[in-house]
């Protein structure tokens, strides 16, 4: 699939070109929890992909699993992330608010990515997103602030939802970029 394929798609409202010309579809490697290796894509940021390139270097050494990474623009989610967070699936890009707010995500400008959703999930009090995933460090495909998945995000400045206060956002990394939102 081409950039402009993975989001050709209409998301409800247009996504401005501005946003659109600063994404990149990269082509990566990744081993399932089948333990075979297979091969998925990430819509992000341009200047975020040499980050994103070697995130995955590092899961693919240390054979950290993913269910699968397909750009949530697919006709298998058709911009729902809540079908994508079920499917746990790995996203980056997708052209939507942050959650309970009216303000775009990280992930509406292609600067943030969720990794195996059902593994890392969003918590805030009582809310679970996705509503029946459990987080339980230790079990294959789980972030925790030791993992060299992320310890690599961290050395390369990004921000984990793991370390928030006030939520928990496991699956969530962002990163600020000058001149971005």
């Amino acid at each position: 699939m081409t950039c402009e394929a993975a989001v050709r798609k209409s998301v409800g409202r247009p996504i401005p070109d501005r946003i659109l010309k600063t994404l990149t579809l990269m082509e990566i490697r990744y081993y399932g929890f089948d333990g075979k290796v297979h091969r998925g894509q990430i819509l992000i940021h341009r200047d975020l992909a040499p980050d994103i390139r070697k995130v995955f270097q590092v899961a693919f050494q240390e054979k950290f699993p993913f269910t699968s990474v397909i750009p949530v623009s697919h006709p298998r989610f058709e911009w729902d992330d809540h079908r994508s967070m079920a499917a746990n699936n790995t996203s980056a890009f997708n052209y939507r608010n942050v959650t309970g707010k009216k303000r775009l995500s990280r992930h509406a400008f292609g600067l943030a990515i969720d990794i195996n959703p059902r593994l890392n999930p969003y918590i805030r009090g009582r809310e679970v997103l996705p509503p029946d995933a459990r987080y339980q460090p230790g079990r294959a495909g789980t972030l925790t602030p030791d993992s060299p998945v992320v310890q690599t995000f961290l050395q390369l400045g990004w921000t984990w939802g793991g370390h928030w206060k006030t939520l928990k956002d496991y699956q969530h990394f962002q990163k600020d970029l000058a001149g971005q939102p």
